[in-house]
């Protein structure tokens, strides 16, 4: 295994998904992210196995190299490079201290659109799961941000717990954004009950019906409740 430098192991990355990059591709993919990200041209069944082979002949970098990728990697246009970062912080991630929660907290924040931000706040779930005394103060912190993206994370990390889901957190967290007009915030409320419907239909079925929600929180929510 042939060791790099962040940069080095960037410019590695690069020269690979720019010489596998389709420009035909790259358009569409454009075009659906509302042209805010730059592509190569590359679908998750292409750039997957390459960052696959990349991480076995390469390895998985760790703490600070392994942060310091990461930001490399989100300093560049295209958006292919910012989900290999997350790629390899999610194959890291078991491995990583509590502290990680941090950094976690930073790649949410960076160039944020729905499909990093839900990525990230799978590993964030996964994370809490290691650390659970982080899950009430760090998603507070959030929480009174008001920031977009830490909230919708803070609403949606416990996708899949399943019946280990602290519904009560929950329900207190979409109660707080009830008023948002906020797209992303009713989407992610309505996604969260869906997901926890299929486990505990009767409780999310009481909890719609007991409160005042967006009516596409109430759409996305019910979706599992006949």
């Amino acid at each position: 295994m042939k060791k790099l430098s962040p940069s080095q192991y960037l410019d590695t990355v690069i020269a690979c998904f720019e010489e596998a990059g389709r420009p035909e591709v790259a358009e569409g993919q454009m075009k659906y992210m509302r042209n805010q990200f730059e592509f190569f041209g590359l679908k998750a069944p292409v750039w997957m196995p390459m960052a696959k082979q990349l991480f076995k002949t390469h390895g998985i970098l760790r703490g600070e190299e392994l942060r310091q990728l990461a930001r490399l990697c989100f300093e560049e246009e295209q958006r292919e490079l910012h989900y290999f970062a997350i790629e390899m912080v999610e194959r890291a991630l078991k491995k990583e201290p509590e502290a990680l929660i941090d950094f976690l907290e930073e790649l949410i924040g960076l160039r944020s659109w729905w499909d990093t931000v839900d990525w990230l706040a799978k590993l964030v779930g996964i994370h809490f799961q290691r650390f659970p005394a982080l899950i009430r103060p760090v998603t507070e912190r959030w929480m009174d941000s008001e920031q977009l993206w830490l909230q919708r994370t803070a609403i949606i990390f416990q996708l899949r717990y399943r019946d280990q889901t602290d519904a009560d957190l929950l329900f207190e967290y979409i109660l707080r954004v009830a008023d948002s007009k906020e797209f992303f915030l009713q989407k992610a409320a309505g996604w969260a009950l869906r997901q926890y419907a299929k486990t505990n239909p009767e409780v999310v079925r009481r909890f719609i019906a007991g409160h005042q929600l967006p009516a596409l929180t109430v759409r996305e929510g019910s979706k599992y409740l006949k």
